[in-house]
């Protein structure tokens, strides 16, 4: 992926700083910047136009200890409200993300993400974009789906399945949720600042970016942290895999973006 966002340029893989989860000591994450000595090696005497000096990663899902418990209980934190706010990834990752930012200037850093950490990458994108720090980020397979929103829209009878399943998650996700009740989030993007989206129609975990506006009420709409704008002068560039009998593995998986 890292090699996908700065054209095949070395950027420096020694010894990267990590963001680590310190709720289970995993690696969700880590910072690579670019490294003049490995681009010398490879006769690169100049950085290229473009690329950037630092790219802040962060992975998505594993289903294996010690972080399934941890990466399962923010994909339902998404699932649920979708907004990773209460994490304590994302606090982390802001800060990280504004600490390069500082250090390189915001137009020399790049945020990318597959699946949960593309959810991350997007949502702490707009956090800072909020502050005028605008970053360009680059989001595979990003999650658009809500549980909340889909049960909603079904109506009343689904309103007994909906408190059900919120019983069923951490109390501490459950206080997020009320805390950001009310707060209007921003639409995807903005006119400074547009995210790069790349979303595959058979993967059902993102397809959603490619569905139509008309099936989603206003209200629902309003309160969707990922929703993708009505406005189509701005909110992303999307890219698009669309291929036929692919299985939910294959579609999903971040090898796509950069096989043949």
């Amino acid at each position: 992926m890292l090699l996908l966002l700065n054209g095949g340029y070395p950027l420096s893989t020694d010894w990267p700083e990590t963001l680590i989860d310190e709720r289970d000591g995993s690696i969700f994450g880590a910072i690579l910047e670019w490294d003049r000595v490995a681009a010398l090696t490879d006769f690169v005497l100049l950085r290229p136009n473009g690329a950037p000096r630092a790219v802040l990663a962060l992975r998505g899902t594993l289903l294996k200890g010690p972080t399934i418990r941890r990466d399962i209980e923010d994909d339902l934190r998404f699932l649920a409200w979708e907004s990773l706010k209460g994490s304590v990834r994302f606090s982390c990752t802001f800060k990280a993300l504004k600490s390069i930012a500082d250090k390189h200037g915001s137009s020399n850093v790049c945020i990318a993400g597959h699946s949960l950490g593309a959810g991350f990458a997007l949502q702490v994108g707009k956090a800072l974009a909020r502050q005028g720090i605008y970053v360009e980020a680059h989001l595979f397979n990003p999650p658009s789906v809500s549980l909340a929103m889909s049960l909603r829209n079904i109506g009343e009878k689904a309103e007994v399945v909906w408190k059900r399943f919120k019983s069923m998650l951490p109390s501490s996700i459950e206080t997020q949720a009320t805390s950001d009740k009310g707060i209007k989030s921003i639409t995807l993007g903005s006119k400074q600042w547009i995210p790069h989206l790349y979303v595959n129609n058979s993967d059902y975990i993102c397809c959603d970016y490619t569905s139509s506006d008309e099936s989603e009420g206003s209200n629902a709409a309003a309160d969707k942290e990922n929703l993708k704008p009505r406005n189509i002068q701005f909110g992303a560039k999307l890219f698009v895999s669309s291929k036929e009998k692919q299985k939910f593995v294959e579609a999903h998986g971040l090898e796509q973006w950069w096989s043949d």
